[in-house]
């Protein structure tokens, strides 16, 4: 099992890293770590799993300069079915454009992902949803909304979705699995932890801290629900 982490000198925003922290410790896989202006490990190598999460707007275009050498290669791995986990705006990097104002920023086009920056204000909220009947919660902070004819990941029962009006959140495409939220997404919920452990074939795989994690989890949905106070 092998696992790469993508750029985290320059994505490393709102504790998304967390995220690979966690699967750390309950998946006992090869952890490969790329920085900007290293060849990623998947271009010669296997990989069941890339990640690359919340990075600055000035850092995406870095990024897509920076993978679009290798997006053949990502097409290949897309069709493989392997997995890529996507957070805050992450995936809009593998989308077609960027719009921010009158400039259009080409993307690596390898989803049908559009997106639109909404500089200076900035979308905040909390999210409460709903992936494969298990409720999701998160975070949402950012400064673009997206459009897509991909599948959602997740349904929105409260916050926001995929832009202003959207009844669902982010996109999933095959092994591709792409969110705005943050939090960090795998501490937050256990549930969807479990289901992506068991997509990568680690369905032995234990759930670190998992009494503790459920725990957290079951008070943070009252909270949203709001059964009980923030």
């Amino acid at each position: 099992m092998t696992v790469e982490i993508l750029y985290p000198e320059l994505c490393n925003l709102y504790g998304d890293m967390g995220n690979m922290d966690y699967l750390r410790q309950c998946l006992a896989a090869e952890y490969h770590t790329t920085a900007l202006g290293e060849e990623p490990w998947f271009v010669q190598h296997d990989v069941d799993l890339v990640f690359l999460c919340s990075m600055s707007e000035r850092s995406q275009q870095r990024i897509i300069d920076a993978l679009r050498p290798y997006r053949q290669r990502l097409a290949e791995l897309m069709v493989q079915g392997k997995h890529f986990l996507l957070t805050g705006n992450a995936m809009e990097v593998f989308g077609k454009t960027i719009t921010d104002g009158d400039e259009v920023i080409e993307g690596l086009g390898l989803l049908d992902v559009t997106a639109r920056r909404i500089i200076p204000k900035r979308a905040n909220s909390l999210f409460l949803g709903e992936f494969e009947g298990k409720k999701i919660v998160g975070y949402t902070s950012r400064f673009s909304h997206m459009e897509s004819s991909l599948a959602p990941l997740f349904t929105v029962t409260k916050g926001l979705g995929r832009d202003e009006n959207a009844a669902v959140e982010g996109v999933r495409a095959a092994g591709v699995l792409g969110t705005y939220l943050l939090g960090p997404l795998l501490v937050l919920n256990p549930d969807f932890t479990r289901w992506l452990l068991n997509e990568l074939g680690a369905q032995d795989a234990p759930l670190a801290f998992e009494e503790e994690v459920r725990r957290a989890y079951e008070v943070r949905v009252q909270q949203f629900e709001g059964e009980i106070e923030l």
